[in-house]
């Protein structure tokens, strides 16, 4: 039996969030003696209640030089999930807030990690350090090439540059880096606000609300390949126990669909008939996003297990279950 995370001291930034809650939860069904630190501005544990014995917990800013010193001392992993994240149009009218506030929650945790004599730290990046014109699927190698794809500049450039500081710490200092890029995670616990979603919340939310016609933004051709937050979760807590080394790794699926099936698809899950439009004077994004999986396979025998269809399913199930909306 594997037994790395059995009493390993792992601080999981941003562990309060969509995706931090479930590499959490897993984290510590393997044992793993886990720390959370998280702004929390609500002061509520939110999805960890559960597991409020079970963990310890700080609050903070990550991007804070001294309190990344405090969090990452006497860990031995650090798992950096703490972002600003937002969706396609908050994206493009934050540019300079997403760069800034990114970049320096990664160069504050780097740097917390490497007083803190942290061995093994996992830099969380993103499918936004790519090219608008990158090859679909898209290997890693592309992730530095050009400038990131436009709507999501500013973000892509701080994923793009904590990519390369961590590369940089673990050639000088001898750390234990690891990269991921994960690609359009969804599922339950995902950001369901009208401003800030991306879009499958912001497509599920409108569709419960009784929107009809459903307006979509762009063409509705573009396509994205969508990867359930269960999956990314295993891929990122394996990923820094198989594959410590500063060499991107694309998480992701190879179910690559448009936004304009997409939306059918929602539909579809939650029992609802409606009629779907699109409006071609706001932007696509990237007009494909899909990733070139081998790495992932090949470094750390990761490949996502849920299917769109399921993984619709389970989220719109949720959503419905915390929002008292009824289904069919």
């Amino acid at each position: 039996m594997n037994d790395f995370w059995k009493n390993t001291r792992v601080l999981v930034t941003g562990g309060n969030g969509f995706i931090g809650s479930f590499v959490v939860e897993k984290l510590v069904k393997r044992g793993a003696l886990v720390t959370v630190a998280d702004r929390m501005s609500s002061g509520s544990l939110r999805y960890l209640e559960p597991l409020a014995p079970k963990i310890r917990l700080i609050r903070g800013d990550c991007a804070d030089a001294e309190f990344a010193r405090k969090a990452a001392a006497n860990q031995r992993v650090v798992i950096n999930l703490a972002a600003h994240v937002g969706g396609i149009s908050y994206n493009m009218t934050h540019q300079a807030t997403m760069l800034r506030d990114n970049f320096g929650i990664a160069s504050a945790m780097l740097e917390g990690a490497r007083l803190s004599g942290v061995e093994r730290f996992l830099v969380v990046s993103s499918a936004c350090v790519y090219p608008r014109d990158a090859a679909v699927p898209t290997p890693e190698t592309e992730g530095h090439r050009d400038e990131p794809e436009p709507t999501n500049s500013g973000y892509g450039w701080a994923k793009r540059m904590a990519e390369k500081l961590g590369m940089m710490y673990a050639d000088q200092f001898g750390m234990k880096v690891g990269i991921v890029r994960p690609y359009n995670a969804y599922g339950p616990r995902d950001n369901f606000a009208v401003d800030t979603s991306h879009v499958i919340p912001g497509l599920i939310r409108r569709i419960m609300n009784g929107e009809d016609p459903l307006t979509v933004w762009g063409s509705g051709s573009q396509t994205r390949a969508f990867l359930y937050v269960e999956d990314l979760a295993d891929g990122i807590i394996t990923a820094i126990e198989k594959y410590p080394v500063p060499d991107p790794v694309n998480l992701g699926s190879d179910e690559e669909v448009t936004v304009g099936t997409l939306a059918t698809l929602i539909a579809a899950a939650a029992g609802k008939e409606i009629t779907v439009k699109f409006d071609t004077t706001k932007p696509d994004g990237s007009p494909r996003r899909s990733s070139d999986n081998a790495k992932a396979k090949e470094k750390i025998g990761f490949t996502a297990t849920t299917g769109l269809s399921a993984g619709l399913s389970k989220t719109i199930s949720w959503y419905v279950s915390q929002t008292g909306h009824l289904l069919y």
